[in-house]
C-alpha cells in the first residue's frame, strides 16, 4: 500500500447534505478497493483560478489515503463517473514529502 493525497473539487451549487454523499461514496470506493482513509481535511468553497464547467468556484476536499498502487486507475475512473464531481487530482506521497496544508 502507498500514501497519496486524493484532492477532488465538487460543484458548488451542492448543498451540505449531498456534498457529504458524495464524499462518503468515495470513501465507500476507497474502502471497496481495500484502501484506508487515514484523514479528511474539508477545504470549503473556494474560488478557482479559471472556471471549469462555467463555474468560477468548488468546493474541495481532500483526503490522505493509503491504496495498492494498481487501484488508483479504478478509483479515478469511478471518479468520472460522477457528473458533480468537476476535478480530481491523486498525488503519491513520498515518505519525506511534505503534505499539503490548509491555511
Amino acid at each position: 500500500m502507498r500514501n497519496y493525497e486524493f484532492v477532488f473539487i465538487v460543484h458548488p451549487d451542492l448543498d451540505e447534505n449531498a456534498f457529504n454523499e458524495i464524499c462518503e461514496r468515495i470513501k465507500g470506493w476507497i474502502n471497496d478497493l481495500g484502501g484506508t482513509v487515514v484523514s479528511e481535511d474539508k477545504w470549503g468553497k473556494r474560488r478557482m483560478a479559471y472556471p471549469i464547467r462555467k463555474q468560477r468556484e468548488g468546493q474541495y476536499m481532500l483526503y490522505n489515503i493509503q491504496l495498492d498502487p494498481e487501484k488508483v486507475t479504478e478509483l479515478e475512473h469511478n471518479m468520472q463517473l460522477v457528473e458533480s464531481i468537476m476535478r480530481y487530482l491523486t498525488i503519491k506521497v513520498e515518505e519525506d514529502q511534505p503534505t499539503l496544508e490548509t491555511e
